[in-house]
């Protein structure tokens, strides 16, 4: 296994092409660092599908209400859920949305941020300032270019684990 500067910080994320490193950024946005190690330790994005995937723009995943289990799984609701935990607030920063960079996902409300995430596939600062940027990839960045394309993919691709770098 690789070493990482900051285990504690580094989440580890299990594709079917390899593991994708992200330093989390909890200097940034501790509220929602600490909620993806948090959810990651349950276990609670495990087997979780990416729900959304546009080409040039993201990868988004994180329903862990309605994105797991593949068997009898009603694809059309992954995405509209989140966890049992209370949303969290907005904190935004300066940090721009660039290629790898981990933004939480949310409604229209700023402060409904909760499990999902996406993922940036480029430069995407349209977003800049107005959705969380809390991590980015270091790691395996050719594995999340791989994600099965789709709203919703037809077979979509899934975390098949995610685990905080210093319990891996």
């Amino acid at each position: 296994m690789a070493e990482y500067n900051d285990p504690e910080n580094t989440i580890l994320i299990e594709l079917k092409d390899g593991i994708v490193a992200i330093e989390l950024l909890p200097d940034v946005a501790p509220q929602h660092s600490a909620r993806m190690k948090e959810l990651a330790r349950e276990g609670a994005y495990d087997g979780v599908i990416f729900h959304r995937v546009i080409d040039g723009f993201m990868a988004q995943t994180g329903d862990v209400e309605h994105g797991v289990h593949g068997d009898g799984l009603n694809i059309r609701r992954a995405g509209t859920g989140g966890s049992s935990k209370p949303d969290l607030p907005a904190e935004f920063s300066s940090l721009p949305h660039d290629r790898g960079t981990l933004g939480a996902a949310r409604s229209q409300n700023p402060d409904s941020a909760n499990s999902q995430f996406f993922i940036n596939f480029n430069d995407n600062h349209f977003l800049n300032g107005q959705y969380t940027v809390y991590g980015r990839v270091i790691e395996g960045m050719d594995h999340v270019d791989a994600i099965v394309r789709g709203e919703p993919p037809m077979n979509p691709d899934r975390m098949i684990s995610v685990k905080v770098a210093a319990d891996a």
